[in-house]
């Protein structure tokens, strides 16, 4: 009652890397921001505009959420704020693009440059040169944090066809080999028809106890991180939820889970072998 050995789902697996592969370089693409066109009458007037224009703009569109004088109310505080100092151009993307619960301002880009410069250059902020379109065009070589953030999800916000097709079948051989391989582990290269006994070793029982720990474990740290992530999104100046550990913790609950399973079905679990159908349509 030969069976096949494990070359058919080391053969699937090895085929979903590589897909896999493909698929990273599908996901981490680099998609250039759409080129900003340095208008000369724009540039000649925001140095001149923004010191009267800026202020009108913010009290009409921006001072609501983030205070009169920068302050934070619903949005996060602008005054004193080195990080808007420190990238300029973000405070463009921000008003341009929007970001989390802040929609994009729909307003013209004089007005843009106007609030974004008023914005920089007070209550404790002050950058040496106004922004301008060359500044914004100068940042678009750097890496878009959007991209960064799309990086690290497992699915990104926009997919296409392609991607859909190769994720898809991604999993479908993955499951097919580990399936494969995971039957030829726990119940071995030979069937023989029969019940057949398994004795638990030492190492196995330690083993399965370790699991089941680590299930417990990473079950309490999933719930910190989501009670702190749901704490953060409360608070007067919301924090973005650590996506990337949930996602970690929720995977190694599963996985520590699947391992207590086959751990299970291999060392404490009798099994019985009825036939051997050499016919069948998987090759293990």
């Amino acid at each position: 009652m030969e069976r096949n050995d494990a070359v058919m789902p080391w053969v699937a697996i090895v085929c979903a890397a590589i897909m896999w592969i493909i698929l990273l370089f599908l996901f981490n693409k680099e998609t250039a921001p759409e080129p900003v066109v340095a208008d000369p009458a724009v540039v000649a007037s925001i140095s001149k505009e923004w010191p009267t224009a800026g202020p009108t703009v913010y009290s009409g569109n921006c001072a609501s959420c983030h205070g009169a004088e920068g302050q934070g109310a619903v949005g996060p505080a602008l005054a004193n704020n080195a990080k808007i100092v420190k990238d300029p151009a973000y405070v463009y993307n921000i008003i341009t693009k929007g970001k989390g619960q802040m929609p994009a301002i729909a307003i013209d880009e004089k007005q843009v440059y106007a609030v974004a410069n008023y914005v920089l250059n007070s209550w404790g902020n002050k950058i040496e040169e106004p922004l301008t379109p060359a500044v914004v065009q100068a940042s678009q070589s750097k890496i878009d944090p959007a991209v960064l953030k799309n990086r690290s999800r497992f699915v990104p916000e926009d997919l296409k066809l392609p991607e859909i097709f190769l994720a898809t079948f991604v999993m479908v051989l993955l499951t097919y080999g580990l399936i494969g391989l995971y039957s030829v582990w726990a119940e071995g290269q030979e069937l023989h028809p029969g019940i057949h006994k398994v004795r638990s070793t030492p190492l196995a029982t330690l083993g399965i106890i370790t699991t089941l720990g680590l299930t417990v474990l990473f079950s309490i740290l999933f719930v910190r991180q989501m009670v702190t992530d749901f704490a953060g999104w409360a608070a007067k100046e919301p924090v973005m939820p650590n996506v990337t550990m949930e996602g970690f913790y929720a995977a190694m609950i599963l996985l520590m889970l699947a391992a207590s399973i086959a751990l299970y079905k291999k060392f404490f679990m009798d099994g019985e072998v009825l036939v051997e159908d050499a016919s069948g349509e998987f090759p293990w």
